[in-house]
């Protein structure tokens, strides 16, 4: 059996000759003599065995054997250079990864926006995104299974660090003409308890407070915000959705308010969050730092 022997450097020389289409070209696009790269890939075909280009025409092309050997070749390529990125980054203590976790009422265009733009000029940095719900990112950033959340906290919580990003308002809501009755400003709590009532589940393993739960009513359950505004709408259930999410529905007459004396609307901040005091590397702290444009 045929030992086969090239090396990336004649890798390089023949990618170079394809993209380029000549040797003169390929030898000024890697800083190289023609002879030079005329060598790597003539090294490259005996090691391999393989007539690789077609020399007779004005272009030099690939044969069929070079069109397939090419296009792992460029394949290895890339993933040598995304190695060579790696131990730049690593010898610099740069972060390979960072987990960013969101909450399930954060508007979440703009944060991604963000995060998309950041990332782009970070690439050597593997983003691992995660979306949870009411106490879920609290717990994966107090158990450092996060390096940012963008949620709510409750600030006089001394283990975290914060930005504020933008407020946002919760307001209870129903499907016009689920309720059985006419809302007004002094509907009761007891008026609503044999109406069922849409919440969040809680991410978290342990569970927290309950948000604006009725005790004792039905309710349905559901993972994310978007689901209890389907469900809403449907007339199957009400609740208190983030505005930025229903004010369409709202202003068409979708959805109709039930905030009164009993049932009020809330506002909650939402922040970009970090464990206070924990050690951080340079990509974390730029994104720390990038997210104060988004805040303003």
């Amino acid at each position: 059996m045929q030992t086969i022997h090239f090396t990336l450097q004649a890798l390089q020389c023949l990618d170079a000759v394809v993209s380029e289409g000549s040797f003169q070209a390929a030898a000024a696009k890697l800083g190289r003599s023609h002879p030079a790269v005329h060598a790597a890939v003539g090294s490259l075909e005996r090691g391999t065995g393989l007539a690789l280009l077609d020399r007779e025409g004005y272009r030099t092309r690939l044969t069929a054997a070079g069109k397939a050997f090419h296009r792992q070749a460029a394949d290895v390529l890339a993933r040598a250079g995304a190695l060579e990125t790696l131990a730049r980054q690593l010898a610099q203590g740069d972060e390979t990864d960072l987990r960013v976790v969101v909450g399930d009422l954060t508007p979440t265009a703009p944060v991604l926006r963000h995060l998309k733009k950041f990332f782009a000029a970070s690439p050597a940095t593997r983003l691992h995104l995660h979306f949870e719900s009411l106490g879920g990112p609290w717990q994966r950033l107090l158990a450092d299974d996060a390096d940012l959340i963008v949620h709510h906290i409750d600030k006089s919580d001394t283990r975290f660090e914060w930005l504020d990003l933008q407020a946002i308002t919760l307001v209870p809501v129903a499907a016009r003409g689920f309720l059985p009755f006419e809302p007004s400003a002094q509907l009761r709590p007891e008026e609503m308890k044999s109406l069922v009532q849409v919440v969040i589940r809680d991410s978290a393993d342990t569970p927290g407070r309950d948000y604006f739960l009725i005790a004792g009513a039905p309710s349905w359950t559901v993972a994310d915000q978007q689901t209890k505004k389907d469900l809403i709408l449907n007339g199957m259930g009400w609740g208190h959705m983030p505005l930025h999410l229903i004010d369409k529905e709202l202003r068409a007459g979708r959805l109709v308010s039930l905030e009164g004396r009993h049932f009020k609307r809330s506002r909650l901040d939402i922040v970009v969050a970090r464990r206070r005091g924990r050690a951080i590397g340079a990509v974390a702290e730029a994104l720390w730092r990038s997210f104060t444009e988004l805040a303003a």
